[in-house]
Order: C-alpha cells, then sequence, then structure tokens
C-alpha cells in the first residue's frame, strides 16, 4: 500500500502546517485541497493536491473536489475485508489513515452583519461532513480530527505506537459526529428562519460548553452550562465575567431572571433577585439612587442575592453594594473605582453585560421528561396593552406611574403574583401561591404600612372580588389586573365600593 497517506483540509489553519511537518516525519504523506494545500506549500510540507489523487480537476468553483471515489473508497474500505482491499486495488485507490478536516465558516458567515442569503448558502461545505462522517463511521481504522486541541494526543501516541488506540478514534469519532450535527443544526435554523417556518416538523438546536458546573441545583446533582452560539449578546451567556469565584447552578439561573426583569427599565433601575423571583426593585435618578430603593424594599430578602443593574457601576454606588452580602452584581460597566472597592471582596462576582443589543427574540426552550415545551418570549409590555379603566375613578398621574412600575415587575414573578408597588419601588412581592389572594396577603403583609396609597399589579385576572377587598382593606387605591374573568363585574363593583380605580391590560403574564 505504500506510506500511509494523511488528507487535509481545514478552514481553521490554526498549528495545521506543525502538525503536517510532524505527520511527514511520522512516514505519512499529505493530500491536500485548495487554501490548505497552498498554506501546507508555504510551511514547507510537501503535499499531493486532490486532483492528482482523483484525475479530475476541481471544478463548479470548488464546489466539486474531494466528492470522488478515489477519496471515499480511500475512507470508507475495511482494512482487514479481503474483498475491500481487492477492490481498492483494482480500482488504483489508496487507503488514508488519518483525516484532518473542519467546515467552511458558516457560523462566522451568518454572523457578519449584512450577510446576505447567497453568501451564506455559499459557505454552506458538502464534501466536508461527507468525508468526516465516512471517517468517523470507519474509525475502527481511521483517525479524524476537527479540533486542533487534538493535535498533540495524536502525534504522541503515533510516536510511542505507529498508530492511535480505538479509545481515541471513537472518542474523536463522536467529536466529529457533533461537529457535523452542531454545523448541520446551525444551517438548518438559518434556513427555517430564511423559509419562514414557525413550528418546523424537527427541532434541532446546538449548544457549545461555556463552564463545567461543580453542581446542579443540589450539590448530589451534575451540571454544565451550555451557550448558543450566535446566541443574544444581551445575556448572562454573552456576560464577561469581571472578578470572583465561578457561577454556580443555580447563580446562572438567579442572574438570568434578575437580567431579564431590569430590561424592562429605560431609567436607572436595580432589581434584587432571590431563587429568581425579585425581592426589591428600584428606579430613581441615578443608580446610587435606584439601587437605595431596591435595598429598601427588602432589607432582609437582599442579603446574599443578585443584583442587576442598568447603569454603570460608580464609586458611590459600589460603597453602597460592598456593605451588603451580595452573591453576583450585573451591570454593563464599572468604573475603576467601583472595581477598586467590589474586587477587595474576593467571592464576589461582576459581570458585565452588553446592554446596547437589541431585544432578543430567541424563543424559551422548557425541558420536560421526555420532550421539550418551546415558546415565544414574553415581550408584551405597557405600551402593547389595550388599556381600559373599567372603574368610576381613572388613576391619578402618581398611579399612573405605580401601576407601570408594578406591571413590569408582576410579569417576572412567580405565578400566582401580586406586586405592590410606588411609582419608584416595590414595596411587597407575593409570589409562586396557589390561589391568588394568599399572594395578595403576602405582598400586602410586606408591604405594611406602605401600602397606604400604593398601586397593586396582578399576573392574571381575579376569579373573585376577595383581591380586591384585601387591596383596599390595606390602603391600596389603584389595581391593575389582566380582566377576562367571569366575575369581573364583582371586582368592579368592590374596588367602586372602596374608590378603587382599576386598570385591565387585556393580557396575563403567568409564570410557571
Amino acid at each position: 500500500m505504500g506510506k500511509k497517506r494523511a488528507l487535509i483540509s481545514v478552514s481553521n489553519k490554526e498549528g495545521i502546517v506543525e502538525f503536517a511537518k510532524e505527520l511527514v516525519e511520522l512516514g505519512f504523506e499529505i493530500v491536500s485541497t485548495g487554501g490548505t494545500k497552498n498554506a501546507l506549500k508555504e510551511g514547507g510540507v510537501p503535499v499531493i493536491g486532490i486532483s492528482d489523487v482523483t484525475g479530475f480537476p476541481e471544478i463548479l468553483e470548488g464546489r466539486v473536489k474531494t466528492l470522488h471515489p478515489k477519496i471515499h473508497g480511500g475512507l470508507l474500505a475495511k482494512y482487514d475485508d479481503p474483498s475491500h482491499q481487492a477492490q481498492l486495488a483494482e480500482n488504483e485507490i489508496e487507503q488514508i489513515e488519518l483525516v484532518c478536516v473542519n467546515l467552511y465558516p458558516f457560523k462566522e458567515t451568518i454572523s457578519k452583519p449584512g450577510v446576505t442569503a447567497e453568501d451564506a448558502i455559499e459557505n454552506i461545505d458538502i464534501g466536508g461532513p461527507a468525508m468526516l462522517r465516512a471517517s468517523a463511521k470507519n474509525h475502527q481504522y481511521i483517525t479524524v480530527l476537527v479540533d486542533p486541541a487534538d493535535y498533540p494526543q495524536v502525534i504522541e501516541e503515533y510516536k510511542n505506537q505507529n498508530e492511535t488506540t480505538m479509545e481515541t478514534r471513537r472518542r474523536l469519532a463522536a467529536k466529529v459526529f457533533r461537529h457535523t450535527a452542531a454545523y448541520d443544526a446551525l444551517i438548518a435554523e438559518y434556513m427555517t428562519e430564511l423559509a419562514g417556518e414557525e413550528q418546523p416538523e424537527k427541532m434541532t438546536v446546538t449548544y457549545e460548553l461555556k463552564q463545567s458546573l461543580r453542581y446542579g441545583e443540589n450539590p448530589h446533582q451534575k451540571a454544565a452550562f451550555y451557550q448558543k452560539p450566535l446566541g443574544s449578546a444581551f445575556s448572562v451567556a454573552a456576560a464577561e465575567q469581571l472578578h470572583g469565584k465561578e457561577l454556580s447552578y443555580n447563580n446562572i439561573n438567579d442572574a438570568n431572571a434578575a437580567l431579564q426583569i431590569v430590561k424592562e427599565f429605560s431609567e436607572p433601575a436595580a432589581v434584587a433577585v432571590k431563587h429568581m423571583n425579585p425581592c426589591g426593585v428600584g428606579a430613581g435618578k441615578d443608580i446610587f439612587d435606584a439601587f437605595g430603593k431596591a435595598f429598601e424594599a427588602d432589607p432582609v430578602s437582599i442579603f446574599g442575592g443578585i443584583i442587576a443593574l442598568n447603569r454603570e457601576v460608580d464609586g458611590e454606588s459600589a460603597r453602597k453594594l460592598y456593605e451588603i452580602f451580595l452573591e453576583i452584581i450585573i451591570a454593563p460597566s464599572f468604573s475603576d473605582e467601583a472595581l477598586e472597592i467590589l474586587t477587595a471582596k474576593k467571592n464576589l462576582r461582576l459581570l458585565k453585560v452588553s446592554f446596547d443589543g437589541e431585544a432578543s427574540k430567541e424563543n424559551t426552550l422548557s425541558s420536560i421528561e421526555g420532550g421539550l415545551l418551546v415558546q415565544e418570549q414574553d415581550a408584551y409590555g405597557f405600551d402593547d396593552a389595550e388599556i381600559s379603566v373599567p372603574t368610576k375613578r381613572e388613576p391619578t398621574e402618581a398611579e399612573w406611574e405605580a401601576l407601570k412600575l408594578g406591571w413590569k415587575v408582576v410579569k417576572h414573578v412567580k405565578s400566582n403574583a401580586i406586586v405592590v408597588a410606588d411609582k419608584d419601588m416595590t414595596l411587597g412581592i407575593g409570589a409562586g401561591q396557589m390561589n391568588r389572594v394568599g399572594a395578595a396577603k403576602i405582598a400586602l403583609e410586606q408591604a405594611g404600612a406602605k401600602a397606604d396609597g400604593a398601586a397593586l399589579a396582578s399576573d392574571a385576572f381575579f376569579p373573585m372580588d376577595d383581591t380586591v377587598e384585601a387591596a383596599a382593606k390595606a390602603g391600596i387605591t389603584a389595581i391593575i389586573q389582566p380582566g377576562g374573568s367571569v366575575r369581573d363585574a364583582d371586582s368592579i363593583k368592590k374596588a367602586d365600593e372602596y374608590g378603587i380605580a382599576m386598570v385591565f391590560t387585556g393580557v396575563r403574564h403567568f409564570r410557571h
């Protein structure tokens, strides 16, 4: 059979010349294509062109070059099958022992601003995946690589035993199939969006490992953090960690919840989260003022919480934040003074998140055993609502501001959810209760005397008038809720009895 043969064709040229030189020293002859062949030649590596192997020119602007029996016969033949070996000899096909291929940069292409469909489609690789899949299928005999990180181990094994181990070949083959599956998943997603398909008959998603986690929700559960390729820049997944210990599973969930809430605000705002529910939200003239109100909203629950801020953290704010035990602070930036203050806390995690990007259009995915639920994000805001006032009294200007703040927050509270708020901050939050009046009682009790003259927001309609009754007795003067109950008239009547202004939005915000 002559020398051992390696086929190399890569878009990622990292370390490829050095790797090829090592292979040549180990007795390999190198077959290559296009830009890779030129790079290897320039690096002083002896190389055979693909056309010299196939006896057929590269055609159609390089679209067809490796799709040939002289290549795929060499990739798919079984070494220990006499009939396969006879057919190779009869057709003058050389066996290929090592394949190093990665694919046209489709992800990089579609990430470019203004990319056209034509450019994207031209960067869909055909020959590369075919070679990789053939080689990975035949991994009993062939070593196949897609990642420069694997070059050193392969070279070491060849140097030590003149071949790679079956364990290594199988690991690399599995990596190849993950690589091609992820590549195809990105293409499928792009083409599905291009075709305007909203609920395709099959959905394939791909994510890239961002971080192995020490454990999941509890120490006995294994966990990892994966990031969506080309996912939203306005996300915890894309955040830059400036300081602090490694994020945990629960940290990531809570940080995501905090970020989603603070996104609702254009004015300076601060959000404190515990166990994926807000415990305090404040808005103010600047971020110091906003955080002061978020802290005042619930100075007990904020202990050990996650804080999201939508303005740069300055020195004054950092000194206030430093006084409290916090797990994470999320912000678009931190001043040098703020970093100097906050990094004095060894374990405090500081996350820098881009607030400049567009609102994410990614669907939300929820796993259930044996399946996956997919839905649009709940991007419905106050300005989208069909506002009506069914009560005799309309809200005052201050009440409108309080209702809007409560409505922004209640959307992110676990159902059944009630939020009591004034125009600047939350005063009480009732989350995740089995009945609505129970959630109201928790929120009103937390608000205490501050509920007098405040607004109450509900994530869903009132099935009866007991929530209005409880709100009125606590001093609430304005309520915002979806409306739509068959007993809306009872709630309206009760509100009118107490002089409460009630607003219907026509939309609910269940959050499970």
